[in-house]
């Protein structure tokens, strides 16, 4: 699965940016898909992230109200919506997808507990940078 992120930019304070993450290449039935993001001289960490059917959402807590998550199954692309940007959120964005092996409802319920770890992602995008000016 290849993984392009898209829609960073420069955007003021109290702005807004929509990333877009397409996915290509060999299908997997169910996958999940996840945003993270790395500031400059900081680890990368969890964003959000939305389960294969979009029925279950899941969001760090210092974007919560602020960003949103969704896919669309048409068009193989995942969305990260992000409104109210602050200077502390400029960062290289990535999507990942986490694929879903064996029974869905086992691997719902394995996905559901583990969300946020950037190790439990298969396929990583090329990240897209998000600069939020003060």
């Amino acid at each position: 699965v290849q993984l392009q992120a898209s829609g960073g930019g420069l955007v003021q304070a109290g702005g807004s940016l929509r990333l877009s993450c397409a996915a290509a290449g060999r299908s997997f039935s169910y996958y999940a898909l996840g945003w993270f993001r790395q500031a400059p001289g900081k680890e990368r960490e969890f964003v959000a992230a939305i389960s294969w059917s979009g029925g279950s959402t899941y969001y760090n807590d210092f974007v919560k109200g602020r960003f949103t998550v969704s896919r669309d199954f048409a068009e193989n692309t995942a969305y990260l919506q992000m409104s109210s940007l602050k200077p502390e959120d400029t960062a290289v964005y990535y999507c990942a997808a986490y694929i879903w092996y064996g029974s869905v409802l086992d691997a719902a319920r394995t996905w559901s507990a583990s969300y946020y770890s950037l190790g439990n992602y298969d396929y990583w995008g090329q990240g897209t940078l998000v600069t939020v000016s003060s």
